[in-house]
């Protein structure tokens, strides 16, 4: 099984996460941060993974440091249960229709770090929940994860449902790009490497 476990202390965060590329859509998120914990959920269940987090932060604070960490260890994690790369799909994409938002996410899992992100968030809080950390989030993960993201969101008036669609195409992106492909032979670059 593809499988990563990461640790990851600081003076803001202590976050223990295990995420498996071939799940079954299994969480058990602690994260200290609802609407992360939500949103990581449901991450799980439509890419098929399976993943466990148990997070302490700075969330008297504000959500910023651990949703930071989350973002940091999901990259990680999933950058190492890939190890070489070889026979996946590579590139992944997906549209997810919540409601009145419809949300487009691409992937290439490169090693070359990019985070495109054209999404506009109509309130500043979902909850308690700062709508600008959705963009730190993904570029944490993208850049520990070492991958080229998309994320587009076509229309949409509910922040929630924006953030939502998000996250649920991630995770049918990246269950694609993840995908071991039996044409694929080695690595699926001309480099012989990713």
């Amino acid at each position: 099984m593809r499988k990563a476990t990461i640790e990851r202390k600081t003076g803001e965060t202590q976050i223990s996460l295990t995420f498996a590329v071939d799940g079954e859509g299994q969480s058990n998120l602690t994260t200290g941060v609802p609407f992360m914990t939500h949103m990581l959920d449901l991450f799980t269940k439509h890419g098929h993974f399976n993943l466990t987090i148990d997070a302490k932060g700075d969330t008297e604070v504000d959500d910023h440091h651990t949703t930071e960490d989350l973002g940091i260890c999901l990259g990680l994690a999933l950058k190492e249960a890939l190890a070489d790369k070889k026979g996946i799909r590579r590139y992944g994409s997906a549209f997810v229709p919540m409601d009145e938002t419809l949300a487009q996410v691409v992937v290439d899992l490169s090693n070359r770090p990019h985070l495109e992100f054209r999404a506009d968030m109509p309130s500043e809080k979902v909850g308690t929940f700062d709508t600008e950390l959705v963009h730190e989030f993904l570029w944490k993960l993208a850049l520990e994860a070492r991958m080229n993201l998309h994320v587009i969101v076509h229309y949409g008036e509910n922040t929630h449902h924006i953030i939502e669609a998000i996250f649920k195409a991630l995770a049918r992106a990246l269950d694609e790009a993840t995908t071991i492909d039996p044409r694929v032979k080695g690595v699926p670059s001309t480099k012989g490497m990713l």
